[in-house]
């Protein structure tokens, strides 16, 4: 197999060049690389200390660049008293915009990518809690999707997930109609209502945050929020569940991210 390779820039602009990088890593499963920003804690480079990770999945369609746009989560972050590190990878690339965080073959395994392969890079890199109980894959529209199906695909990788704004079945770039991954088996596989009802044991069983919100004006989303919120409450899974006055909308996310970003820190493993 492949050594994969890590190349870190620093991004441009005085007050976020030691705190903010552009990385990237040669992806076996996406046979090209995978670039990601990592926002790290303002006393990373003196506190010797070793930090959790909140993984953050953006939305989609977007171009290559969309992992870039996470600044309101970064500001978020500083506002905290706990510290974690925070890494943004790439959901999209040029030609590729929409493939809704999932394994969809050769060359296009995303799923692989950002449960596998980019944790063991960030692990190696820099100084993490390289465990479960140091990982929160968090996600924003589509990444909402995406951090729900990868949270409960691989449960014994991150111990909080939450979805902001989210959906729990893959859809069409417009959000508006269901994804045909062209066989029952896969389409099955990551529909989020049928795989938490596969997963009831292992949710039972380890501590996860499951937690979601959506905007009560979001017509998309709102009423599959609403359905899954049901769904666990049916079966007795431990989970958070809100919905705020406002639609899809970037004010929505922004007046939430500091409380969300503090829930899913207080059920990560501290700085250590």
């Amino acid at each position: 197999m492949a050594t994969l390779l890590l190349v870190l820039v620093c991004t441009a602009g005085a007050s976020a060049a030691q705190r903010a990088r552009d990385a990237a890593f040669h992806s076996i499963a996406l046979g090209g690389t995978l670039h990601f920003e990592v926002y790290l804690p303002a006393d990373y480079s003196t506190s010797g200390l070793h930090y959790p990770v909140v993984y953050f999945l953006h939305g989609l369609p977007t171009g290559p660049a969309g992992y870039r746009g996470v600044g309101f989560v970064e500001n978020a972050l500083d506002g905290l008293d706990r510290e974690a590190i925070l890494v943004a990878p790439q959901g999209a690339r040029s030609g590729d915009t929409d493939p809704e965080y999932l394994d969809r073959g050769p060359r296009r395994r995303w799923e692989t990518a950002i449960t596998g392969e980019l944790p063991r890079i960030v692990d190696a890199r820099f100084r993490t809690i390289a465990a479960r109980r140091g990982r929160a894959l968090v996600g924003l529209s589509a990444g909402g999707y995406g951090a729900m199906h990868l949270g409960l695909a691989h449960l014994g990788e991150f111990s909080v997930v939450e979805a902001w704004s989210g959906y729990f079945h893959p859809t069409d770039p417009t959000g508006t109609r269901p994804l045909d991954l062209g066989s029952a088996r896969d389409n099955d596989r990551a529909d989020v209502h049928r795989q938490a009802t596969r997963v009831l044991a292992q949710l039972h069983a380890l501590p996860t945050l499951i937690a979601f919100y959506v905007g009560k004006r979001d017509s998309r989303f709102a009423a599959e929020n609403e359905l899954l919120n049901r769904e666990l409450t049916r079966e007795h899974v431990q989970h958070v569940f809100r919905l705020y006055q406002g639609g899809h909308d970037q004010s929505l996310w922004g007046r939430h991210a500091p409380a969300w970003l503090a829930l899913a820190l207080a059920h990560l493993a501290p700085a250590r």
